[in-house]
């Protein structure tokens, strides 16, 4: 019956401070990209030359650097309504009821836990859908570089 009480109380705190806490870090920021005259081309013309590559980048990639869209920001889901703690309580109980243990105090630490376990589960979830969100912004940057890489080096430039 100890060791059993032991297990819960060692499951329940690592409910509790498992909490997935993954970092929100933005993106970085994307290297801006360096271009060099290839052919003699004149300050003046790179400069045309780059604001119509420009452009050309944003009607092909889609996808505008000087407006980039705005990452949408995934929230966790509330834990009520999701039946997490009713669960926890009534697991909770069951091992009260074993143990020969308070049920009520017992249910109420098993409601915690469903509730921690639940808000974990919903926390990694609006993570992962934040991560999405930022790759599929750096893969629409990384298409526009490369349009616009493209197109200079089609007019004689070397861009690193």
């Amino acid at each position: 019956m100890r060791a059993l009480r032991v297990i819960v109380s060692l499951t329940c705190a690592a409910l509790v401070f498992s909490t997935s806490a993954i970092s929100q870090q933005p993106a970085p920021a994307a290297p801006k990209q360096m271009v060099y005259p290839a052919k003699g081309q004149t300050p003046e013309l790179q400069k045309t030359d780059e604001t119509e590559c420009s452009t050309w980048a944003v009607q092909q990639s889609g996808y505008d650097p000087a407006h980039p869209p705005a990452v949408a920001t995934a929230q966790p889901a509330p834990v009520t309504g999701s039946g997490a703690r009713v669960r926890g309580a009534a697991a909770g109980a069951a091992v009260g009821a074993i143990g020969g243990n308070d049920v009520g105090n017992a249910a109420a630490k098993g409601a915690v836990a469903g509730g921690v376990v639940r808000r974990n589960k919903n926390r990694a979830a609006a993570s992962q859908a934040n991560q999405a969100a930022a790759q599929q912004q750096q893969a629409q940057l990384a298409g526009y570089q490369n349009a616009r890489k493209a197109c200079l080096e089609g007019r004689g430039y070397t861009v690193k």
